[in-house]
């Protein structure tokens, strides 16, 4: 008996999203990025007319693809605008992840969201959290493409320090990319709980 639970568990924890509980993540980017309406076509698969949001969203949003298939995710989409934005690091505290989306065709802004971003990711309570950047409105003429925006947001700085990320080019208002953006941002999460638990190790031999 004692011996088939431990193939059972074994077994559970094989499958995708097993045993990994409901994952925490903070949507934020500057105002009028989209973030909203990515949030409500991942929760929805439709899409929203959306209003500036003042304060925050938070749903619920499940993994459809890889390994994310079935892994909830608690989304807290927390408003752009520049009063808010001291406001996030009461978001990015113990979060399992960020997405920050970006519109990619407003290269006027571009500077403001790398300052932002850069912020975010390297202030001490983030160090190391897995990062999404949403490379939203690809469907747009001029729309900038992930390589580029690697380059505007300045993203080998994040690289030279612990930080995890990966670019999703994406269009939050048909919802290509996004479920794809999830699942790599999942694969980041539990890359750095490996690399956690490996450090853990290490530090009680």
């Amino acid at each position: 008996m004692g011996a088939n639970m431990g193939k059972s568990s074994l077994l559970l924890d094989a499958l995708p999203g097993a045993g990994v509980g409901t994952m925490h993540i903070a949507m934020l980017g500057l105002d009028s990025a989209g973030k909203t309406t990515a949030l409500y076509r991942l929760k929805f698969d439709q899409y929203l007319n959306t209003v500036p949001t003042i304060g925050f969203n938070c749903e619920k949003v499940k993994g459809t693809l890889g390994r994310a298939k079935g892994v909830t995710f608690l989304v807290w989409d927390v408003g752009g605008q520049e009063k808010l934005r001291p406001l996030w690091k009461s978001y990015t505290r113990c979060t399992d992840g960020i997405v920050f989306v970006l519109d990619s065709v407003d290269t006027e802004r571009m500077e403001e969201a790398k300052m932002e971003l850069l912020r975010t990711a390297k202030s001490p309570e983030n160090s190391g959290v897995p990062i999404l950047i949403l490379a939203n409105k690809q469907d747009l003429p001029n729309a900038r493409e992930p390589k580029d925006i690697e380059k505007l947001l300045g993203l080998h700085e994040l690289c030279s320090g612990s930080s995890l990320y990966h670019v999703q080019p994406a269009c939050a208002i048909t919802g290509d990319g996004l479920h794809e953006g999830l699942e790599a941002l999942y694969e980041l999460i539990i890359k750095r709980r490996k690399l956690v638990k490996q450090c853990k190790k290490k530090l009680t031999r």
